[in-house]
């Protein structure tokens, strides 16, 4: 075996290792790895001073702390985050967390605890009623969300707004701010991140249409052979809905209780 044969064996060999070890630190019983997009308001992000908070947040500390857990939130790429589940760099994914049937194939999920559609907000003075008042309309979406894939599956609608295409966007910010000035007629967005804006800025500014553009519900993710964790979260979230916990948290995030 030539020396160069032999220097890249080892280089490789040394790869695997490293590799190997960067799988789940060891942690006590006690605590727990939850993993976050620290960007999705206002399930889980950062405040004014770097501070992670969040519907989730306070959610997951509340269930944590009954059970006597330590909980820490990680930031994680959120396009890898079963992978991060799997490898034990993380031991829950709680942040807005749809539940969809291939999602059931890599985790397990907790009991749903809150319900998300896709909704039409629109001015609180607004005529516009249903789906088929956007027609010629200028409609806001933020680019490269779940809104958007959800509306664009109604292609005849789409076509029917002004331009034939969604008027498109950064951010939610940007397309209320559009919104209250009237350079769009209506946004539409999660309803979790809807009543978010609406509570801070004015619940009478607005409206949410009761037609909306499909309903998911969000649940926390664990390793499949994690039956003890998910069977704490399932108990101690029935338990904060049961004594009012969850509704004083909610209202907090939303608002009003729907």
């Amino acid at each position: 075996m030539n020396k160069k044969l032999m220097s890249a064996m080892i280089i490789c060999m040394i790869s695997i290792l490293v590799v190997t070890g960067c799988g789940k630190e060891k942690r006590n019983a006690n605590e727990v790895v939850v993993g976050l997009d620290d960007t999705f308001v206002p399930m889980g992000f950062k405040d004014d001073k770097g501070k992670v908070v969040g519907f989730d947040i306070d959610l997951a500390k509340e269930v944590f702390k009954r059970e006597n857990m330590k909980v820490t939130f990680q930031p994680i790429d959120w396009s890898m985050k079963e992978t991060e589940l799997k490898s034990g760099n993380i031991d829950a994914i709680w942040n807005g967390y749809s539940i969809t049937d291939e999602r059931k194939k890599k985790v397990n999920f907790s009991d749903a605890y809150l319900k998300n559609r896709q909704v039409i907000i629109t001015l609180a003075n607004s005529k516009i009623k249903t789906k088929s008042d956007l027609k010629g309309k200028n409609v806001g979406i933020q680019e490269g969300s779940s809104s958007l894939d959800a509306v664009n599956k109604d292609k005849n609608l789409v076509t029917s707004f002004n331009g034939s295409k969604p008027v498109l966007y950064e951010n939610n910010n940007q397309a209320l701010m559009d919104l209250e000035s009237k350079r769009v007629d209506v946004v539409v967005a999660d309803e979790t991140l809807a009543r978010y804006y609406m509570n801070k800025r004015g619940q009478n500014k607005y409206k949410i249409l009761e037609d909306n553009f499909g309903e998911e519900e969000y649940g926390i993710g664990v390793r499949k052979d994690d039956a003890d964790l998910l069977k704490k979260i399932n108990k101690e979230i029935s338990a904060l809905k049961k004594d009012g916990t969850y509704d004083k948290i909610y209202k907090k995030w939303f608002g009003t209780l729907k």
